[in-house]
């Protein structure tokens, strides 16, 4: 009886231990994690606005946001061609880069490395600044074009193109793809297309017929991740063109930056990012529905 008990303590003991080793884990989870999330979804339902008294108005935001803030369509609309635009790029990029550095063999590292720095720094501020010397009126595209005799162009000043600049931005950024492709394509086995080779497949026949579908679960995969970063993009916006020329780069998380830190019209912009939630879940969802169609697993 004696062992029993003691054996029951101990285990208690180590249990008791291990809760405590991952207590910040979970003090972290609960306060900085779900109380803002569960909080941020009651406030969208008031008209709570920074440092003022929460008033419960049940779907008012949600319907001022689809019937009376043009702001708010033009938003998800440029949200909608930025990312069906800008995350096609940069898989078809990142695939491209990575096909032809799975047959380097000499310093491949090296290459690896070059090409990824632009998803590490390419997020920052600094780039986004550089970025915005670069299309200025007066930066480094519009001097080459100078130079060799061709027309300048307002490229952040113009509606129809200010847009395309923050999809090259997006597209520049392939690094962090281009290492999961890359991963994906070297644990495709080679005797496959030395097989392929014997019977006569020509390379665009292997890629089409042997790499696209063994690389359909890692195309899910990238295809997930890059359609959420691409709804959810907010430094590119902000610092290269602010949103403007006339809305035209207005992103939704810009403007719901600017409902809630400009206006401090928190409550309205909880509501914005809690309808953002269902949009990515909804796109999310359809992405691995129509998988079934399309992405082939090795079993």
């Amino acid at each position: 009886m004696k062992t029993v008990s003691r054996r029951k303590l101990k285990s208690d003991h180590e249990e008791g231990i291990g809760y405590l080793f991952i207590s910040p884990f979970i003090i972290g989870l609960i306060g900085l994690t779900l109380y803002p999330i569960l909080y941020s979804l009651y406030l969208s339902f008031t008209d709570y606005t920074m440092g003022g008294q929460a008033n419960w108005i049940g779907l008012g935001n949600y319907e001022r946001m689809f019937t009376a803030d043009k702001n708010w369509k033009t938003s998800l609309n440029v949200t909608f061609m930025y990312a069906a635009t800008a995350v096609p790029i940069r898989l078809v990029f990142a695939l491209a880069v990575a096909v032809v550095l799975n047959k380097v063999v000499e310093a491949a590292g090296i290459y690896r490395t070059l090409l990824y720095l632009p998803s590490v720094v390419g997020g920052s501020i600094g780039i986004a600044i550089m970025w915005k010397q670069l299309f200025g009126l007066e930066g480094a595209l519009n001097s080459i074009l100078a130079v060799l005799g061709l027309p300048t162009h307002s490229w952040l000043g113009d509606p129809d193109t200010a847009i395309w600049t923050l999809v090259a931005l997006y597209g520049w950024q392939f690094g962090s793809s281009m290492l999961i492709f890359l991963a994906g394509l070297r644990n495709i086995p080679q005797t496959y297309y030395e097989a392929s080779s014997v019977d006569g497949a020509k390379p665009w026949q292997q890629f089409f017929r042997i790499t696209i579908p063994l690389l359909t679960p890692v195309i899910l995969f990238n295809t997930v991740m890059q359609t959420i970063q691409g709804f959810m993009a907010f430094t590119p916006s902000f610092i290269v063109t602010n949103g403007g020329p006339m809305n035209s780069t207005l992103l939704y998380v810009l403007y719901m930056y600017r409902r809630a830190f400009e206006f401090f019209d928190m409550g309205y912009a909880s509501a914005m990012a809690w309808v953002m939630l269902i949009i990515i879940a909804f796109f999310t969802a359809l992405i691995f529905k129509s998988s079934d169609k399309w992405v082939h697993y090795s079993d």
